[in-house]
């Protein structure tokens, strides 16, 4: 699917000019590909590619590497004034065996039958497409496609059997003594005595095997193994999809016979750069310019795995929250590991629209270091977001929300004139909210019971917003809960903000509070002080969790 702002990055003689210099790190790393065809020129076209494994569910950490890798890709636009043709390929390496079930899908025996065949041809445990893999892909680009990524979808199976790669494994196997002199070093004596770079796809059964080759025709384009089973003596060509590479041999032939000029990694396979990168040399190409970015970790710090489940899926992220968001937590800081659990969403929400209310009205350097000027390839929309995520969140529970239109009917009096059709994305945000509320915030609530400093002081709030009247002014509203809380002697007035989010909202920490007043209004917010101050929050609270009363 095309991005359509992919296609018109509007680009100045000003903004090429500051791209030049800018420190964000797209930009740094597409300084690395100017550089790269600076004495030769560039290339009529200049490939990036991400790497997917499909032998999973497809997971974050895979949308975020073509999420940088897009932003890389705008960042050489930029630099380069959009003279060259660039494009993306997100490559599915599934023609590799499988080689054990994941533990987060369906019919684990029934998969636990087709272990070492190709993965496209694993049946799918779900049902709804030809093969495993296949079902993983569809996922894969169902999501990539609902973002709008300016992608090419390539399948290792079809690149194997088309012949598209013949001409590099031939290619392979003549320098096969280079390659191996290469690996074997890095591998222990059990595993150097049955290593080949090429893994030859049994014609008897399918299966993709890892057995040692004894011999090797360059001029016929073959190789020979013994069939494990049989005993018997087997000759297979390198082309046409009878052999697979084993996979770090597999990526260094793909950057070569492909050309690709850009692909990063997670720090992990920073080792199985350097070797694919000297297997890549060893077929006479150059490799690919690289980033190594840290893991996500699970909430335990666990690095993530697609085949344990563990972190958030891309789904679950978008049931509670935008795919702008989840790019805007891919661009920070990628060289930082990030623990990548359900909490950090509401953070990840308001940070975006806050660097989108800013991107508009900045100098051009300030804009190039703006996140969403990359999240939105070059051209971030208008933004207008009066609510924060956090202070709807705190409205679905103040007013015990379960559908969006009970919250339009607080908007529309904080925020006149807007509505569902005028703010879409306001109204996406409605419907995040309640989600993530009723299955994240409600559950973890703890309400308190005022004691004699906190009642009074809460007291003396109820009076003076009675006196103020019905008002939206935030800071107006703001200004009388500080002065409550000082006339009350709360030494540190954040004591006195807690007070209010442990006795009204059940949690340590909240919004703004007169923003929430404002939001809320005037006189819910006095009957939500007196059902503090009687105790009937956390009794109702209680009651509906089944929690005892003492």
């Amino acid at each position: 699917m095309t991005s359509t702002s992919a296609l018109t990055l509007d680009l100045t003689e000003e903004l090429v000019q500051a791209a030049a210099t800018s420190k964000a790190w797209p930009f740094e790393e597409a300084r690395k590909l100017v550089k790269r065809y600076a004495k030769s020129g560039m290339p009529k076209e200049v490939l990036f590619e991400t790497g997917y494994g499909p032998s999973g569910l497809p997971h974050i950490g895979t949308f975020g590497e073509v999420a940088r890798t897009s932003m890389v890709r705008t960042a050489f636009r930029a630099l380069t004034n959009d003279e060259v043709p660039t494009r993306l390929l997100c490559f599915s390496d599934d023609m590799d065996g499988f080689r054990k079930v994941p533990t987060n899908v369906p019919q684990q025996d029934m998969l636990a039958q087709y272990l070492e065949l190709p993965l496209t041809r694993v049946p799918d445990p779900f049902g709804t497409h030809e093969g495993f893999a296949q079902h993983n892909n569809a996922r894969l680009c169902a999501f990539l496609d609902q973002f709008g990524f300016d992608y090419e979808f390539a399948s290792s199976t079809d690149y194997y059997t088309s012949g598209r790669f013949d001409e590099t494994l031939l290619r392979m196997l003549e320098v096969y003594d280079k390659i191996m002199g290469i690996i074997l070093p890095t591998l222990g004596a059990e595993r150097q005595a049955t290593y080949s770079p090429f893994l030859p796809v049994c014609p008897r059964t399918g299966k993709v095997l890892q057995v040692p080759m004894i011999e090797r025709n360059a001029s016929k384009g073959t190789v020979v193994y013994i069939d494990p089973e049989t005993n018997e003596k087997v000759e297979v060509p390198v082309t046409g999809g009878a052999v697979k590479c084993q996979w770090k041999a597999d990526w260094a032939m793909r950057w070569a016979a492909l050309d690709v000029a850009y692909e990063m990694s997670g720090k992990d396979l920073i080792d199985s750069v350097k070797l694919s990168t000297k297997i890549c040399r060893a077929l006479g190409k150059p490799q690919p310019e690289s980033l190594s970015y840290e893991l996500f970790l699970d909430e335990k710090g666990a690095k993530i795995s697609k085949s344990k489940g563990n972190g958030l899926t891309i789904e679950e992220w978008l049931t509670y929250a935008s795919p702008e968001s989840l790019s805007l937590y891919m661009f920070q800081k990628p060289k930082t590991a990030k623990k990548l659990y359900f909490d950090v969403i509401p953070k990840a929400v308001d940070e975006y629209f806050t660097f989108l209310s800013k991107v508009e009205g900045e100098e051009i350097d300030k804009k190039l270091v703006n996140p969403t000027w990359h999240i939105h390839s070059g051209v971030p929309p208008k933004a207008d977001m009066p609510i924060s995520f956090a202070l709807l969140l705190n409205l679905v529970s103040a007013a015990n929300a379960h559908d969006k239109d009970v919250l339009w009917g607080f908007i529309s009096r904080y925020a006149p004139g807007a509505n569902a059709q005028s703010h879409p994305k306001l109204d996406e945000l409605a419907g995040y909210a309640i989600r993530y509320f009723d299955d994240f915030v409600k559950p973890k609530k703890q309400f308190h019971l005022a004691d004699e400093k906190q009642s009074a002081a809460l007291a003396d709030l109820a009076v003076r917003l009675k006196a103020f009247g019905e008002s939206n002014d935030a800071e107006a509203l703001q200004t009388e809960v500080f002065s409550a809380g000082k006339a009350h002697e709360f030494e540190n007035l954040r004591d006195w903000f807690k007070t209010i989010y442990q006795v009204l909202l059940g949690q340590d920490q909240g919004p703004r509070f007169g923003s929430f007043i404002a939001l809320y209004g005037v006189e819910n917010t006095v009957a939500l002080i007196e059902k503090g101050l009687s105790g009937a929050l956390k009794a109702d609270h209680d009651a509906e969790h089944g929690v005892a009363q003492v």
